[in-house]
């Protein structure tokens, strides 16, 4: 059964959106407590929550905003604007374009691990190539000599008197 059968069907069960947003039971419950939700989540007549497929959007928007590091609190201001109505788009935008920048800056910060990590790599494959004799970083730091024509090695950004892994 997919959203818009479920959705015919009169809406989801917390299960079925724990399925389909990979969020707990538990953390459904929780975000509804803290307002990270955009809506008020209905309840049928045993008082069991029924969430719509815009719930569902939402909460898939929650979680990529969690894994790109936004903060609940954060996304919960979100949520509030959100629930406010229209009106206060310029809030939203701002909060965005901050989020934004953090992803940016995130990036940035990863892009700079992983040539770190792509150095190390082609490092290694090459000992292990040369048939593993001697030390990975010293032969790595030969090839920057040799590289740089006499100037000082740097190996894994690193002055070549340290001990890089």
């Amino acid at each position: 059964m997919d959203t818009v059968d479920a959705m015919a069907d009169g809406g989801l069960s917390i299960g079925q959106v724990a399925q389909r947003t990979g969020l707990s039971v538990h953390t459904l419950r929780l975000y509804e407590r803290a307002g990270l939700l955009a809506g008020d989540v209905r309840r049928d007549g045993s008082g069991r929550r029924v969430y719509s497929a815009w719930d569902v959007e939402w909460l898939a928007n929650c979680v990529k905003f969690r894994a790109s590091g936004m903060p609940l609190t954060t996304i919960s201001r979100l949520a509030q604007l959100v629930r406010e109505g229209s009106g206060n788009e310029a809030a939203r935008l701002d909060l965005l374009r901050e989020h934004r920048r953090h992803i940016t800056e995130q990036l940035a910060r990863l892009r700079d691990c992983l040539e770190l990590v792509d150095v190390k790599v082609a490092s290694y494959e090459q000992h292990l190539t040369a048939g593993g004799s001697g030390v990975p970083w010293q032969q790595q730091r030969q090839m920057g000599r040799m590289a740089s024509q006499g100037s000082p090695a740097v190996a894994d950004g690193k002055p070549s008197g340290t001990r890089p892994g």
